[in-house]
């Protein structure tokens, strides 16, 4: 891997992950990919190899747990990282309300404390070559309680604030850090989750690949938060202007009358 840089994308074998290897294999990047599954992680990368011509090695791991975190912090500590994106990520199908603790755990596991380890681990080498890039995949839920009572937005509220905060701390030092905010992307996400979403219109959805080249652009630019497509920016420009008090009892209401309805569960 010496003659090209290297990347490192976690979750990378379905939806965003898998996109953003593509797209930085395209690029010339030799890879390492992170995910659970060791076949589907195998096939990947043997794809990979035969279309682009880059090197790749694949880790599987799972990063809610503390040995497959471990595991790949070890793996980053022998190698110069160029861009680590933490793609890895889940959601739960249910309210806080019905509150169970393993499933929140390993949801603030995967969502925050993976992506606060992982960009913990390669940032100091960034700093001291004074090159490199950090793109967190957070969302737009992060701007709202999207699910009233999930604590999926909440982790990506964190995810946003990290990113920023760690930004402004390496600005000027050569290395980049991106917070990128995709809405409804048509990937594996929602299903492993169990969520419904028959009813979400077209228009809304946002294909993975152009999320990847998107991202990848604002990293090279120094965009700090990137919400992806003129429509999600202008539904996160309006969350910010209205009263938050407004917003809220809107989501509120209507998490309500959904609920009276029978057409959600809880």
């Amino acid at each position: 891997m010496a003659d090209r840089p290297l990347a490192v994308v976690t979750g990378a074998t379905a939806g965003i992950g898998a996109a953003f290897a593509r797209q930085l294999a395209a690029r010339s990047y030799d890879l390492m990919l992170v995910a659970r599954d060791r076949e589907r992680l195998a096939a990947t990368a043997r794809t990979l190899r035969r279309d682009h011509h880059v090197a790749v090695t694949p880790v599987a791991a799972d990063l809610s747990t503390e040995p497959g975190l471990t595991a790949v912090i070890d793996r980053l500590a022998e190698a110069w990282v160029d861009i680590l994106v933490n793609n890895a990520g889940i959601s739960l199908n249910r309210s806080f309300v019905d509150f169970d603790p393993a499933a929140e755990e390993r949801l603030l596991r995967l969502n925050v404390h993976a992506v606060m380890r992982l960009a913990g681990a390669v940032l100091p080498g960034m700093v001291q070559r004074r090159r490199g890039g950090i793109l967190n995949v957070s969302s737009v839920a992060g701007f709202l309680p999207v699910s009233p009572g999930s604590t999926y937005s909440a982790t990506k509220a964190w995810v946003t604030a990290f990113s920023e905060s760690v930004a402004c701390r390496v600005r000027g030092e050569g290395v980049r850090v991106t917070a990128l905010c995709p809405g409804l992307v048509r990937t594996e996400f929602h299903d492993r989750a169990g969520i419904q979403l028959s009813r979400i219109p077209g228009w809304a959805w946002l294909d993975a690949d152009r999320v990847a080249v998107d991202g990848l652009r604002a990293l090279k630019r120094g965009v700090v938060v990137r919400v992806v497509d003129w429509r999600y920016r202008l539904a996160v420009g309006a969350i910010r202007i209205l009263p938050r008090g407004m917003v809220l009892r809107s989501l509120s209401g209507n998490r309500w009358r959904r609920d009276r309805s029978g057409t959600t569960s809880g």
